[in-house]
């Protein structure tokens, strides 16, 4: 797509992020819709780390956040994708793939260590994330976890989630 931007968020686009992730989850299989909420939350409590916009034609129509993973062994520099939406018009398109690889550029070059998501390993495995990690949490999502190390020091530790994940409630995947 080459008309499409991707930047950071700027004050003021709130309503139109809170508007395509609620757009993208409506009616998703494993979604109860608290995307927007988790969105919100990770903003209000400062632990919104990176929010980017795909932006096409002056409207924002893909969003991705990045917030705070917290690993049980205290090691920092790790961050947890999401959650990323594209409305739903324009999924298939390549701006999921941009959010993505836009983020994951962001942090390699700010020294992250690495990032975490909770997705669909088919989907995130093209961005070069793996299930098979020291890292790892427990739960019914398990399954769902995957990593992206930017080295090869990749710690035996349990990642834990911004504390507005805790709106998400997990739903029969």
């Amino acid at each position: 797509m080459s008309d499409l931007t991707i930047r950071p968020e700027r004050p003021g686009d709130e309503p139109a992020i809170f508007d395509v992730t609620e757009a993208a989850f409506t009616g998703h299989p494993h979604s109860e819709g608290t995307e927007p909420a988790i969105v919100d939350a990770l903003r209000a409590a400062g632990d919104l780390a990176l929010s980017l916009v795909a932006e096409r034609d002056g409207e924002i129509v893909g969003h991705v956040a990045y917030s705070p993973a917290i690993l049980s062994g205290g090691e920092e520099g790790w961050l947890a994708l999401g959650p990323i939406s594209v409305h739903p018009k324009l999924q298939g398109h390549g701006i999921g793939r941009a959010l993505v690889e836009a983020g994951s550029e962001y942090w390699q070059r700010a020294g992250a260590q690495g990032l975490v998501l909770l997705g669909d390993p088919a989907l995130y495995s093209r961005f070069g994330f793996v299930r098979e990690t020291p890292l790892h949490i427990t739960g019914p999502l398990a399954e769902y976890f995957q990593a992206l190390p930017f080295t090869d020091a990749v710690p035996d530790s349990s990642v834990t989630f911004a504390p507005a994940f805790r709106l998400a409630r997990p739903t029969n995947r």
